[in-house]
């Protein structure tokens, strides 16, 4: 069965509603005594029963439709946050582009922390990191003659990219992330559920930060 918990937003909203159903029955139980209560809890019970089937039933399987424009312009999504100013991936979509016409979107998710922190609106710091990433992005794809736009996305990546769909007729997806050792979006499965979901072409680009910067030092060291 297809688990329709698709990320902790789901998660926390479940747990909200579960949360506002047991007090109603709560409520109820002492106002109109048990009876009633068993009542309305046997009630909505039986609607999350219905919903939670309804559900599984009609998300198996689960797709994002792609919808690209018959010209001769190549749209690219790229999906990266630590990464987006990373050599490998500069290269990677720089190569992609040359000699031909291109429209690049670049989309960062927002590096926010726990669900507490995003309740207590501590995420500015996460938004700030991803705009600067982005901007030195821009500026190097653009020096090369891309066409590029960016957007900070939502924090779950493959919530970004299906809504960057809506909005951006991709041709292909690239999605850039830190080796796999140290990274936490291949830890969650991001590339392989795009794979899965999206009905597009996709590549997978992996940057070592740490080596880019080791050899920018020998370089200006030498």
């Amino acid at each position: 069965m297809h688990n329709p918990l698709r990320n902790e937003a789901d998660v926390f909203r479940l747990v909200v509603i579960i949360g506002v159903a047991a007090a109603l029955v709560v409520a109820l139980t002492l106002i109109a005594g048990a009876v009633w209560g068993v009542l309305l809890a046997a009630l909505l019970i039986g609607i999350g029963i219905g919903l939670a089937w309804r559900v599984t039933r009609g998300s198996e399987p689960r797709s994002v439709e792609g919808h690209p424009v018959a010209d001769d312009t190549r749209r690219i999504l790229v999906v990266a946050n630590q990464t987006a100013a990373g050599r490998e991936l500069l290269e990677e979509i720089g190569n992609r582009c040359r000699g031909q016409k291109c429209q690049v979107m670049l989309v960062s998710p927002a590096l926010v922390g726990s669900r507490a922190d995003r309740w207590a609106s501590d995420i500015d710091e996460g938004l700030d990191l991803a705009r600067e990433r982005m901007a030195r992005s821009v500026s190097a794809l653009r020096g090369i003659g891309v066409e590029v736009r960016a957007e900070v996305g939502d924090p779950d990546p493959n919530m970004a990219i299906e809504d960057a769909l809506r909005v951006f007729p991709a041709d292909e997806i690239v999605i850039s992330t830190l080796p796999p050792e140290r990274s936490r979006w291949l830890e969650h499965e991001v590339v392989e559920r795009t794979r899965r979901e999206v009905e597009l072409p996709m590549t997978h680009v992996i940057v070592d930060l740490d080596a880019e910067r080791a050899t920018t030092t020998l370089r200006s060291v030498g």
